[in-house]
């Protein structure tokens, strides 16, 4: 079985899904937790004989002390049939009225959940989050180029660094499409334990490619000067599939326990970890390495 010949099924494959979730966080984009946008986030009981609806209508009528009304506000029930309201930042006096109203209409509220985060916080966050994926990225090819500089004159270090870190942008990107479509069905939002999640993402991701790449220098230290690039990573691929799946298969039974009896709070965290765990392996195989004979080939046109 040759896994570059298979690469020419599986590329266009990701390139769709490269492309499908580039536009999916063009429009509509993620859903942010406000922890990104700033706001209030308040979770009720649902009441005896109430609805999500009939609360969320009641909510932005409230009369508030500012008289500014609540306007817009996004309502959501979780599993376990607690209430979601997610809405501009408010004051003590506002959230104390809107409790208040709702109280009057509906009895008694039990309150489980009352968060404020400026928006000015939710923007530092926003850009912080940014800058954590850029710096991994970097950190990355740095690393790997310094980790391969010992290969054929005749290679690039650097294309082992930026294939790695083009698999990595796939996995991320793809896994970020997933969760905006899981949104649109589920109260999910990215937050910033979302964003843990995707940098565990990338390293486990890089760990699996490394695997491969190094098996791959090592096949060329021995056999570079009479084997083709192109058989030698077919052959490292064929070499690495076993340790690559039996690893992956470990993760993936351990991270399934943890999604099916861990605690509510953590469950968005494991699913991320499941989705990129899934991809981040098929990226390894079927994007960095088909990448890196890409590369180096033409570097070789250009050199000639």
């Amino acid at each position: 079985m040759s896994f570059l010949k298979l690469c020419r099924f599986f590329v266009p494959v990701s390139l769709v899904l490269v492309i499908a979730s580039v536009a999916l966080l063009v429009k509509p984009g993620p859903r942010l937790s406000i922890e990104f946008t700033g706001g209030t986030l308040v979770e009720i009981v649902l009441p005896e004989g109430s609805s999500k609806d009939a609360i969320l209508e009641e909510a932005k009528v409230v009369p508030l002390p500012s008289g500014a009304p609540i306007a817009n506000i996004a309502a959501a029930t979780t599993k376990d049939g607690t209430l979601m309201l997610r809405m501009r930042d408010l004051s003590n006096e506002e959230h104390l009225a809107l409790l208040g109203h709702l109280e009057e209409k509906f009895g008694t509220i039990t309150e489980l959940q009352y968060t404020t985060i400026g928006p000015t916080v939710g923007a530092s966050l926003k850009k912080r989050a940014g800058w954590a994926l850029i710096v991994a990225c970097i950190a990355i090819v740095i690393y790997l180029a310094a980790a391969f500089r010992k290969i054929p004159g005749h290679l690039s270090p650097w294309s082992f660094g930026m294939a790695a870190v083009v698999a990595l942008i796939h996995d991320i990107t793809i896994t970020l499409g997933v969760f905006i479509v899981i949104g649109w069905y589920t109260t999910f939002e990215v937050d910033t334990l979302y964003i843990s999640a995707l940098l565990s993402i990338m390293g486990y991701s890089v760990n699996d490619t490394i695997v491969i790449f190094d098996r791959i220098r090592s096949n060329l230290l021995t056999d570079g000067k009479r084997e083709p690039l192109p058989s030698i990573v077919d052959r490292s691929l064929r070499e690495t599939l076993t340790r690559t799946l039996n690893t992956g298969t470990g993760a993936l039974i351990m991270l399934f326990v943890l999604f099916f009896f861990a605690a509510e709070s953590i469950r968005w965290f494991i699913l991320t970890l499941i989705v990129g765990t899934v991809i981040g392996t098929y990226s390894s195989f079927f994007v960095a390495s088909p990448l890196l004979v890409w590369w180096q080939k033409r570097r070789t046109k250009g050199n000639k």
